[in-house]
């Protein structure tokens, strides 16, 4: 079995992909077809993505971490640095269908999805 990766996003984005069978956020502002893949990250890696994304977020949803089975993706899923030799990070080449996010997660602000 393969290990989960992870996605932070607003609660309403995610909520707006289960109504409409895919979800298709690359990352904070930003979609699939502007990225071209979905951002995603590991469990320890998930704090410092955060952090980055929304370290300064305030807006009235609140946060949660989509826990997605890469088996039941549909897309490829490659592993890729963003710097030359850096930390490879989860990126998904396609939408996610609902049915790949196994657990959502309450993210909270002191660091820890529970």
């Amino acid at each position: 079995m393969a290990e989960h990766i992870l996605h932070i996003t607003e609660r309403s984005l995610w909520e707006a992909a289960r109504a409409s069978g895919a979800y298709e956020m690359s990352t904070r502002g930003r979609t699939l077809q502007e990225e071209g893949f979905i951002h995603c990250s590991l469990r320890h890696q998930l704090p410092t993505v955060a952090a980055f994304l929304y370290g300064s977020y305030t807006g009235p949803d609140e946060l949660v971490v989509l826990v997605i089975d890469p088996e039941r993706l549909g897309a490829p899923l490659r592993y890729e640095a963003v710097t030359a030799g850096g930390e490879e990070f989860p990126h998904i080449y396609g939408p996610v269908p609902p049915e790949a996010v196994v657990d959502v997660e309450v993210w909270d602000s002191g660091g820890a999805a529970g």
